[in-house]
């Protein structure tokens, strides 16, 4: 059924479970997994905090050493599982675009990825990643609460 699933993490506890279930899943079905997480890019004008404290090259080691805790800790579960697997980080502005490409690119069957759980107001304009992913691919997605 599934060969290859897309995993994106950005590290945060909610997304860790869908690590965990995606890996799960992966092993149940013999499936290979991809784990990409996306980091924003560096901004003169900015209201984070951390671009309007860090000089451009501080920004980008920050999220590189970010996105490589981010990256092993989700290794450590398909190693633990022992699923076949790779990792990838990416910089963007649309996280949800950089998920699409790389499922696009790497051909996998499915795609798992956290809800954010935002309700009321906040949830209809901030939206979430996994909205703009599930109303713009074509591609399966499994959304983990």
């Amino acid at each position: 059924m599934y060969h290859h699933i897309l995993i994106a993490t950005d590290g945060s506890e909610l997304s860790a479970r869908a690590v965990e279930h995606g890996v799960g899943l992966a092993r149940a079905v013999g499936a290979k997994v991809t784990f990409l997480t996306v980091t924003e890019s560096f901004h003169v004008f900015s209201f984070n905090a951390d671009q309007i404290e860090d000089t451009r090259l501080e920004f980008v080691e920050h999220m590189k050493a970010r996105a490589e805790h981010t990256l092993a800790a989700a290794g450590e579960v398909a190693t633990a599982a022992g699923i076949s697997y790779d990792t990838i980080h990416r910089e963007g502005d649309l996280p949800y675009e950089v998920i699409m490409e790389i499922a696009e690119a790497r051909r996998c069957d499915l795609i798992v990825m956290a809800s954010h759980g935002r309700r009321g107001v906040s949830a209809m304009l901030l939206g979430s990643e996994t909205t703009k992913v599930l109303t713009h691919t074509r591609r399966p997605v499994l959304v983990v609460r």
